[in-house]
């Protein structure tokens, strides 16, 4: 009698492989349906790529692949691609489940998309680059010649069809403080705030100068919400009171709406730009 070339006990670890749990998944008729709701003919595509970085990536095999699904939907419902290299959404380990992250760029395609902007740009700024922050008018003097590699800060700017042009400038001690106590990721192992400080700070710059001073799409919007590094709405609050009273000021705030109430404020001769800054 011949014997058998398998055996059954190699079957279950194969099954049960991050891999072909990832895939049994996406195999589903609903899951499929809800990738082709959002991305139409582009859907097996962008679930091949899901597989792609699923299986290149040690640290999100380890969170659960119904998460990792889950967070990939927000993006495809976004339309961005979750291709690392891209840069437009990522999908990352976070206490054992995945998260959705929005790039700099991705904020930036979403912003584009509306037709509203001649001209979206962000980055960072070097030693010697920044001449001045006018605090009456808010412009940001950025023709400084570079003295070093050291970077010192981070801009994002704006130019509407219409002719509207915005700067920012914000302070790279200022923008890690902010991540250090906002960013339900900073401290996470394989946290992009680790390996790609530049881009989350400039990606914190562009969401705040559009999503203050820019046209602000029902896509934009979305994405600030599927953002899964963004503060909650209560830390958002309670940020931007700290970043816009002024030094030494007392603020009281209705518990019921959200509303400033009353407080004393003092004058804060030192500051620069403080209305325009993100509330780090």
């Amino acid at each position: 009698m011949n014997t058998p070339t398998t055996t059954q006990h190699n079957q279950p670890a194969a099954a049960t492989s991050p891999i072909a749990a990832l895939k049994h998944i996406l195999n589903s008729d609903s899951v499929k349906e809800q990738f082709k709701n959002c991305l139409a003919d582009s859907a097996p595509l962008f679930i091949a790529s899901l597989i792609d970085v699923y299986g290149s990536d040690k640290y999100l095999q380890q969170v659960d692949p119904k998460s990792v699904v889950m967070e990939a939907l927000k993006a495809a419902t976004l339309r961005l691609p979750i291709n690392k290299g891209l840069g437009l959404a990522y999908i990352v380990p976070y206490k054992g489940q995945a998260s959705c992250q929005i790039g700099y760029r991705g904020y930036i395609q979403l912003a584009m998309r509306t037709g509203a902007y001649r001209y979206i740009n962000a980055g960072v700024v070097y030693d010697g680059e920044l001449v001045k922050v006018d605090k009456l008018t808010g412009e940001v003097d950025l023709s400084g010649n570079r003295t070093s590699s050291e970077v010192v800060g981070y801009f994002a700017h704006i130019e509407t069809v219409n002719g509207f042009r915005k700067t920012i400038y914000g302070r790279k001690a200022d923008i890690e403080a902010h991540a250090k106590r906002y960013s339900k990721s900073y401290n996470a192992v394989s946290s992009p705030w680790k390996t790609n400080f530049d881009e989350m700070a400039t990606k914190t710059m562009i969401r705040q100068l559009i999503g203050k001073y820019g046209v602000m799409s029902v896509e934009f919007a979305d994405a600030v919400s599927k953002d899964s590094d963004d503060m909650t709405p209560e830390d958002r609050l309670r940020g931007d009171v700290e970043a816009n009273a002024n030094q030494g000021g007392v603020i009281d705030i209705d518990p019921r709406t959200g509303e400033v109430v009353g407080g004393s404020t003092a004058s804060d001769p030192g500051g620069a730009q403080q209305d325009d800054q993100p509330p780090y």
